[in-house]
């Protein structure tokens, strides 16, 4: 529901989010109170030292206060309890509960300090347990005082003051875009949002410099997430319940569902081994686009031996071999390449770990094994390339030969043409085919490298023909449908299990977002169990909740209708809003759609889906197509099976266990078959 308006403001939290807190300062509260009844108990008549009055006074208050404390919190837990999301009505006390323990506050506080003084001049000749008791009672205020200041620090909306009521909503036509006011209203709300996604990003970027560059990032950036959050008027903990809510809605949905239809071959290929040789091919691309990410993945991957086996090589005095690598000051991060992959220094052309936003670091090699120049570029691993992951506007990128709309990904078409012009412009690819005439153009890379690659291999294609891209885990809002069929000659992305980002385009987001809207605003159920419930079956499974929904009895003619509660939590018409009769298919609003790049290779765990820590885990691998990367899913394993080591290790079990992973389809067809 929307944020809680309490002293002039909206807060980042809910009328219905202080069910958690206030029970674990109960819970403390009610400890210090039975402890401080116990001291006073047992030392009642007994005060005789030379502050014993004012240790008595001291305790009488404390438990005094405590009393009120206590039973303030526990009207905040119970009224903040009741109710569902987008009812609010049970919980309309809520404001006034909070002043009134807002107020219990400056008691506390005067009481805590008076301690501090007892402690540090009235307390000689008292005993031991006396004093100590009472120490530990002005710690246990100080740190809850202080953990209340934290706490409103993390709940505070920059953007409080800018958000009207309901009433002056309506009075000023909010929803009415048509209305001048409102219009003129939204217009000064979305500049201040800019504003203060700017300033967080400067603030978490502060490392960084300065320059043009830089604060163009941060305007595009702050531009796309203020407008993403713009219509709709959601607390973080909505969006926790929603997601929960949405994983096991969809979870019931794949119960159900029938298997998909797998390919056995790819789109141009009729060829029947085609998804063997291309899987051959990718595990071994994957292991430079791995060692592309320097020292912390060889030091992760292999904790135990990692970082001793770079020692001996990092710090050293450089020699002439080193002379073409850049960027490398200590030389770990080369030291790391070279183990991960097996080639010796005179195999490498050119080693770039120069890292500026949209210029990310990347090797040119020459794989003898493969017969290939290999260029693997690297994911994200700074800031930096974090700016180039979110710098995620529509950029023109013309290519000739390719008919229709020619865009992709601002940051990692910028970041390929940097690599490109370095490539053609610097002679490194001259120089490695001259060195190595009959070899083909193999380019690789991961996530943010994965993106880059495909975009890469788009810009030299007419230069080179026959080269390969294998890209992984690239991200789904990457280019253009035009550019994407086109790549489909000579690109093969491959995909793990329900890893987040190829899913990420902004039109996905939208849809997540309306259906986060729908779950919540039809779920008759207190926040406080749906977050329960869904910690539960995010831990331990089981069977997904069958929440009851308010739509169970309405006419089927109505339910493509906003509902009440939905409508309460957009600020203003939105493009990401659809009827449910339309849930199937994500809403692009006024944002271009883009695509994975090339052929799909979509590997996914085979066998039941959740398991234990220490099971054996098995794969399967089918051809797929863009369509089913086209909805965000919620899962423990959506970032998990990002992860570059992730999905070495799901391609290693199919190549190297290939007689236990080669298993028919499903379907049962006999031109269908799955690794």
């Amino acid at each position: 529901m929307p944020g809680m308006v309490a002293f002039g403001r909206r807060w980042g939290i809910a009328s219905d989010d202080l069910v958690f807190p206030g029970s674990f300062e109960l819970f403390v509260r009610v400890l210090w109170w039975i402890g401080t009844l116990a001291l006073y108990t047992l030392h009642e008549g007994k005060f005789d030292c030379s502050g014993g009055r004012v240790l008595h006074s001291y305790l009488v208050v404390l438990l005094i206060l405590l009393a009120f404390i206590i039973l303030s919190l526990c009207a905040i837990v119970y009224v903040s309890a009741q109710g569902t999301i987008t009812n609010p009505g049970p919980r309309r006390s809520i404001p006034v509960l909070v002043y009134v323990r807002a107020m219990l506050y400056v008691p506390e506080l005067i009481w805590a300090i008076l301690g501090t003084i007892w402690v540090s001049d009235d307390s000689q000749g008292c005993q031991p347990a006396e004093v100590g008791a009472v120490i530990a009672a002005v710690v246990a205020s100080w740190i809850l005082l202080l953990s209340t200041g934290v706490g409103v620090l993390f709940v505070f909306d920059p953007l409080g003051s800018t958000h009207p009521g309901p009433q002056s909503q309506e009075l000023l036509g909010v929803r009415d875009l048509e209305s001048s006011q409102g219009s003129q209203l939204l217009s000064t709300a979305r500049s201040v949002a800019v504003r203060v996604w700017e300033s967080r990003l400067r603030l978490l970027c502060c490392c960084l410099p300065r320059d043009e560059s830089h604060r163009a990032a941060f305007s595009s950036i702050a531009q796309l997430v203020s407008g993403f959050f713009s219509d709709t008027d959601l607390v973080p903990s909505d969006i926790a319940a929603g997601l929960a809510l949405l994983h096991q809605e969809q979870d019931k949905m794949e119960q159900c569902r029938d298997p998909d239809e797998a390919l056995s071959h790819s789109p141009s290929s009729p060829i029947a081994e085609d998804l063997e040789a291309e899987l051959e091919k990718a595990t071994h691309c994957m292991q430079f686009a791995v060692a592309a990410y320097g020292w912390p993945m060889y030091v992760y991957s292999n904790p135990l031996t990692g970082a001793c086996r770079l020692s001996r090589d990092c710090c050293k005095t450089q020699s002439a071999e080193y002379d073409i690598v850049g960027g490398d000051n200590m030389g770990c991060h080369f030291s790391s390449v070279l183990h991960s992959t097996g080639l010796q220094y005179r195999d490498f052309i050119y080693v770039s770990f120069h890292n500026q936003i949209y210029e990310i670091p990347f090797f040119v090699a020459l794989d003898h094994k493969r017969a290939a120049v290999l260029v693997a570029i690297r994911g994200t691993l700074s800031l930096r390339d974090l700016l180039t992951d979110l710098s995620a506007d529509c950029e023109n990128l013309p290519v000739e030969g390719v008919s229709g709309a020619c865009y992709a990904h601002k940051g990692m078409s910028q970041a390929a043409s940097y690599i490109c012009k370095k490539l053609l412009n610097d002679g490194i690819l001259n120089q490695a085919f001259t060195i190595a005439p009959e070899y083909k153009l193999v380019i690789t890379g991961h996530s943010l490298g994965g993106g880059t690659a495909s975009l890469l291999a788009i810009l030299l294609r007419s230069s080179f023909p026959t080269l390969q891209c294998y890209a992984f885990s690239p991200p789904g809002g990457l280019m253009s449908k035009a550019l994407a069929d086109f790549s489909k000659e000579f690109v093969v992305s491959v995909v793990l299990g329900k890893d987040l980002v190829p899913r990420l385009s902004y039109p996905n987001m939208e849809d997540l977002k309306r259906r986060i809207l729908k779950m919540v605003s039809n779920c008759n159920k207190p926040k406080y169990r749906i977050l329960l419930q869904g910690c539960w079956y995010e831990l331990f499974g089981g069977e997904p909740d069958d929440f009851p929904t308010e739509m169970d009895n309405r006419r089927k003619e109505e339910l493509n209708q906003p509902l009440l509660g939905e409508e309460s939590l957009l600020i203003r018409s939105s493009s990401s809003y659809q009827g449910l009769a339309s849930e199937e298919s994500p809403v692009h609003g006024s944002h271009l759609p883009l695509y994975l790049p090339g052929r799909i290779l979509h590997i996914t765990e085979d066998g039941p889906a959740r398991r234990s820590c220490f099971s054996q885990v098995s794969y399967r691998v089918e051809w797929s197509s863009e369509t089913v990367f086209r909805s965000v899913l919620i899962s423990p394993r959506m970032m998990a099976d990002h992860m570059p080591d992730a999905v070495l290790l799901s391609l290693r079990s199919l190549t190297q266990d290939r007689p236990f992973n080669l298993c028919p389809s499903s379907l049962s067809n006999s031109h269908l078959n799955v690794i």
